[in-house]
């Protein structure tokens, strides 16, 4: 059972949205055992829209389109399928008094006939109820062919999904069953667990397939196994899962389906040990403590953060003293040590992580290399802090350093 996505709209095509909307359509269809064969972006132009249709039909049980049906000129899917399917535009009586009600609930502005062409469906298609705007959902087949119509608006295509589409598809289509289990590791690169895994990996079951997703310090390992029997793939799966633990499991963090990222991970393991922390963050620019309060419940144990970026900050602050800085410079074993320290004393907290680093593209207040990061932790017992080189990509050393601090911090309270 294949499908195909395809998104319509400039603003994809130049790079100003990013389609997040396939992302998530390849999710949903997943989940209920519907493979994505291709996903497609094409511009607001009736012939490209026409010959991606075309091309889809060819190839894929169900096609699913997002974008273009808004009321405006250049929102033309609605005419192109009429075109596609040798139809023509009628009004749903259903649609108008939805958009009317609509506007008149929640609107401020009067509603105007651009509004009401909202309601103009073509005469073969389904409309799938969209309860949180006015462009309707459409559903067509031809020749054994389902397509499928959204709204490009993310909260709107996402309700359609849930409430309408995938509900339809589950009863018309018998589809095989799709199972991920999506394994966490940390601190270890890809090559180096590719080693360690080659023997379990070259005798995985058929219909088990593994796939290495690594990314800063991090690698996600995906088992996908697919058939017919869902008991008898997660058995199977749950088993291979134990045997990898066997083999790597101290850098194991969890399953991704469990939600198990390594933040949720430390969150777990001070709540269990009844630990607080606390952050004081320069080159990561606050990005650990966000990841730390992504996660519900943060406030458990996460008491709060400094964002000390410029050296006045630091010392103003933090209290870092003046003669430290000026002996070792800003980028300095010593001034991150100084900066975990006083952040653990001033709110309290058993542990600490801090930053420090040159991230570029100039070297700022320090005369240290580009790329150069301090990360320190205080503990209940010490302090201690170790120094890296990221590389010369701004973006990619502060998202080292947030990494490879929370991969120092779960160690050092495993071992409190």
């Amino acid at each position: 059972m294949l499908a195909e996505i395809i998104t319509i709209g400039d603003e994809i095509l130049i790079g100003q949205i990013v389609d997040s909307n396939s992302a998530f359509i390849a999710q949903k269809l997943n989940e209920i055992g519907i493979s994505v064969y291709q996903i497609t972006s094409v511009q607001d132009n009736r012939e490209h829209i026409l010959a991606a249709l075309k091309e889809a039909q060819q190839k894929v049980n169900i096609v699913i389109i997002t974008g273009g049906l808004g009321p405006t000129k250049d929102d033309i899917t609605k005419h192109t399928l009429c075109d596609y399917f040798d139809d023509k535009l009628i009004q749903n009586n259903e649609v108008l008094k939805h958009v009317e009600y609509l506007f008149q609930k929640y609107l401020t502005t009067p509603i105007s006939d651009l509004n009401r062409k909202q309601a103009l469906v073509p005469s073969k298609a389904q409309v799938l109820t969209n309860r949180f705007g006015t462009a309707p959902g459409m559903w067509l087949e031809k020749e054994e062919v389902v397509f499928i119509s959204l709204p490009g608006v993310p909260y709107e295509m996402k309700a359609l999904m849930e409430y309408e589409v995938l509900p339809r598809l589950q009863e018309k289509f018998h589809r095989p069953v799709i199972i991920h289990k999506t394994i966490l590791t940390y601190g270890l690169g890809e090559s180096a667990i590719a080693e360690k895994i080659e023997d379990w990996e070259d005798n995985l079951p058929k219909p088990i397939k593994l796939a290495y997703l690594p990314n800063l310090g991090k690698v996600r390992l995906r088992l996908t196994a697919k058939g017919d029997n869902k008991d008898v793939l997660e058995k199977e799966v749950d088993e291979q899962i134990k045997k990898l633990y066997k083999i790597i499991g101290d850098i194991i963090l969890g399953t991704e389906e469990n939600g198990d990222t390594i933040e949720a991970v430390i969150g777990r393991i001070l709540i269990k040990k009844g630990y607080t922390l606390s952050t004081a963050e320069s080159c990561t620019g606050g990005k650990i403590a966000e990841n730390l309060t992504s996660v519900p419940g943060a406030s458990n144990y996460f008491k709060g953060g400094f964002i000390t970026y410029a050296t006045e900050a630091k010392k103003n602050i933090l209290g870092v003293p003046e003669d430290l800085i000026g002996t070792y410079s800003v980028v300095s074993a010593e001034v991150a040590e100084a900066m975990a320290v006083n952040s653990k004393k001033l709110l309290k907290t058993d542990f600490s992580v801090a930053t420090t680093g040159n991230a570029g593209p100039s070297k700022g207040d320090s005369d240290a290399e580009i790329g150069t990061v301090f990360i320190a932790l205080a503990t209940p017992q010490r302090v201690f802090s170790e120094k890296f080189n990221f590389g010369n990509n701004r973006e990619r050393v502060i998202n080292k350093a947030v990494s490879k601090a929370f991969e120092m911090l779960q160690k050092e309270i495993l071992k409190n």
